[in-house]
Formats: structure tokens, sequence, C-alpha cells
């Protein structure tokens, strides 16, 4: 895509979509000015009338959602009923937001050896949010709410796949919050560039390792905060002892989900081989029942691929598999018109393939076998990622130490993983730096200042 105009394509049809300018470097740097200057009012104002403006944008969000569900499904293919449900989401979670923000606001005090100690929390300044396309509305909004909701003000970068939902979910925020106080951009990799090397105080990203990497170096020289979720390649175990129908279900439900686009996606499934046979019967029986269908429909449950650049990521990597000597219990296929590929399930897979190593992002179900705990332990461990995992087997103290060896920043005990209040979303490894979401999270987008007094 040109640095002048961006042509996103629905993803069912493969026909382009109405062209997006893009915003020049110079545009760039007049709308973070704008934030900053709104940012001042902003951060002066009460906690508690901040959170009821965040409020109004939530209702508005949640008044939009067909608007925007619309929008998603036609960029990058999510099905009607998910992509609503991604849109109401936003209003579903908003308390939890604001209820973290005010705890992560509030000082911390405490008194040793006669000094009394206060930490302030004060907000960054601009926070810069570079979205995906996979979840074009929840993603941005769950950095954009975590900035505005402690102070900063913020600068919206949707991913150049998704630009008219951007374009949408920034009109709903800025039509409710003051003038300029959250800005946005359009663009490929140049304007996030342009973006990044501008004068705002943070960056807040979610994609890939290698863009992570790239912003971590431009930010350098200014040393600018940064909260970078990056991907993962979760592993699932399943042991004896499991419920396999629901630990089947499961798998085929978060292997397949939006297409397999989900950071958080099972792209490892590792079974011990005590259980091997039966639960592959049970996944294929499953995934074969899994059809594609116009994403517009409300009865489709699974749409197309985003792009044909993923779908031709996703088919490199089976091919690799396949040439390694991979078995396909279910083989899918690339259809059209548009980007659809129907879901794989593939065994016998080896250390040294693409889709063991390399995140998938696409509708595949990868098992591998293991002798024994320790060995299943071992291979969820051996990858540069740790967003999420799942155990499965009998619950107790047993399966909860199996949980515990496992290296990601969040873990699932017989269910997928929990978005509870309370939790932070967090990767582990290559899969991120700081997190968001909780009270932790939410400091991320504050500085600390300690100030200290004399005790009494």
């Amino acid at each position: 895509m040109s640095l002048e105009r961006l042509v996103p394509h629905n993803p069912a049809t493969g026909q382009p979509l109405e062209p997006v300018d893009c915003t020049t470097p110079d545009a760039v740097r007049e709308v973070v000015a704008r934030a900053r200057t709104a940012q001042r009012a902003w951060a002066a104002m009460p906690a508690g009338e901040r959170a009821q403006t965040i409020r109004a944008v939530a209702q508005a969000i949640g008044a939009q959602a067909d608007a925007l569900a619309r929008s998603i499904c036609d960029e990058m293919g999510k099905p009607i009923r998910e992509a609503r449900a991604e849109a109401r989401s936003i209003a579903a979670r908003v308390e939890s937001f604001i209820t973290a923000a005010d705890q992560a606001l509030a000082d911390d005090e405490g008194v040793e050896n006669g000094i009394a100690m206060r930490v302030r929390w004060r907000p960054l300044g601009v926070v810069g949010v570079i979205a995906p396309w996979n979840y074009p509305v929840a993603t941005p909004s769950n950095l954009l709410l975590s900035a505005l909701l402690t102070g900063n003000a913020a600068v919206f970068k949707p991913s150049e796949f998704t630009p008219h939902t951007g374009a949408l979910l920034h009109r709903l925020y800025s039509e409710t919050l003051p003038e300029g106080l959250v800005g946005l951009v359009q663009g490929a990799g140049e304007v996030g560039a342009a973006l990044v090397a501008s004068d705002v105080d943070m960056i807040a990203f979610t994609g890939s390792i290698a863009t992570g990497q790239a912003i971590m170096r431009a930010s350098a020289a200014t040393m600018k905060r940064l909260v970078l979720e990056l991907g993962g390649k979760d592993p699932m175990l399943v042991l004896p002892g499991a419920d396999l129908q629901a630990a089947a279900r499961h798998a085929a439900d978060e292997a397949l989900r939006n297409a397999g686009q989900v950071c958080v996606s099972v792209e490892r499934i590792i079974v011990h081989a005590d259980v091997a046979d039966e639960f592959t019967r049970r996944v294929a029986e499953l995934v074969r029942a899994v059809k594609p269908g116009d994403p517009r429909d409300e009865a489709t449950s699974f749409g197309p691929m985003a792009s044909a650049r993923q779908r031709d990521l996703v088919l490199e990597q089976l091919a690799d598999a396949r040439r390694h000597g991979a078995t396909f219990v279910v083989e899918g296929q690339a259809q059209g018109p548009g980007y659809y590929l129907t879901p794989t399930v593939v065994t016998d897979l080896k250390p040294e393939m693409t889709l063991v190593r390399d995140e998938t992002f696409g509708p595949v179900v990868a098992i591998q076998v293991a002798r024994d705990v320790d060995e299943a332990v071992a291979l969820a461990n051996d990858t540069r990622y740790g967003l999420g995992a799942s155990v499965w087997g009998p619950p107790g103290p047993q399966l909860d130490a199996v949980a515990d060896r496992i290296e990601a920043g969040m873990v699932g005990v017989n269910r997928g993983l929990s978005t509870a209040a309370g939790g932070p979303w967090v990767g582990w490894k290559m899969s991120g730096l700081g997190y968001t979401r909780s009270v932790a999270g939410m400091r991320h987008f504050l500085q600390p200042q300690s100030q200290a007094r004399r005790a009494g």
C-alpha cells in the first residue's frame, strides 16, 4: 500500500473497498500537538468526571454496534455475530476499566525509619495507539480506555486493513470527548513509524515481533514508554483423565475462532500418547462439521481470512509441514471468491516445521504427541512465545502444578483464558513487553513520583 492512499479489500469477495487517504508525516505531528494541548485540561479534570465521559463513549460505541459490526465484516471478514459481540464488549467491560483506573491513580503511602513516603501517579501525556486488524474495535479500545482513564490523550492509528472501522470508531470517541483529545492517523508502516518518531510519550502496540522490535529501536532515542503485545504460539496440553469431549470442543473452537486469527488462538495442541488417538478423532469430527459462509449471514460462524497475504502465509506453513512428513487428518482448501481457507487438522509434527515454530494465525488444529507430562511441558515451553496456554486433565493439585510450569503470561486450567477483572493481559518471553488491563496494567500508562517528608 502506498503512503498516499489505502485501498482495503473485502475478504469475502476480494473486491476493493472505498480508498482512504493516508496521513502525511507533517499531519501526524499536528495531530499529536493537538492531543497534547487537549491533554492538559483532561488531566486536570477530576477522575470521576473523566469516568462519566468515558461511560458516554462506551454507550455511543454500543449504540453503533451494528454499524461497527458491518464495517468489521466488510474489512476483515469476521462473522457478523462475532463482530457485533466485539463492538458490544466495550460497554460490558468499561466499569472494570474505570475501577482499575481509580485504584491505579490512588496514592501509595508508607512510613519507614521516620520518613513518610507518598507515591503519586501522574499521566504520561500522549499515548500513540497502533492497532491490529483482527480485533479492530476491542483491541484499540482496551488501549484507548486505559490511556484516557489515567488522564492521557491518545493518537490512534488503525490497521491499514481496517481503516474504515478505525475511522468510525474514532468518530465515536471524538464526538463525545473534548476536541483533539483522541487523534486519528491513517496509513501503513510509514505512518506508524511517523507516529513512533513523533512527540508522543508512549506507544501501545499490538502486532508482530518484527514490528515490535522496530518500535523499540525507534523509541530508544527518546526512551518512550512501551507496551507491546507481540503475538503467541499458545499451547494446549491434554493429559490422561481429561474430559476429552470438552477439550476437543475447546481445541476446535479456539483454533478456528475468527478463522484462527486471534493472538491467543490454540496454535499447538500437545496430547499425552495415552489419549492422543481418541482426542484426535473427536477433534476431527468437530472440524469436519465447520463450513465457511458469508460473514454478513447471521448463521455463519466461520468466515474468510482477512487478507490474501495472511492466507498465503498459512498455506506456506502447511506446505512446509507436508514436506517434513506431517499427516493431514483433515485437509483445508483455499476457496474463492475471497480469501477463504477451510480448516485443517494436522498431526505427526516435528520441531523444525514452521507450523511448530512460528505463529500461524490461521484455521489450523496442530496436534503433537507427548510420551509423558514432562515431555508435554517441555514441548509447550519450547518456543520464543509465551502469551497464553491451557492445561486439561483431572482437576486438583497435580494439574495446578502443571499449569505452574508453563512459561506463559496467562494459563487456563480446564478452560480458556480468563479476562476477568483484576487479571492483567500479559505475555512472557517475546510475546510482549509490559501489559494491560488490571491495576498493574493501568499503571503502565502512568508515571510514579515519590515524595518523601519527615513523618509526624
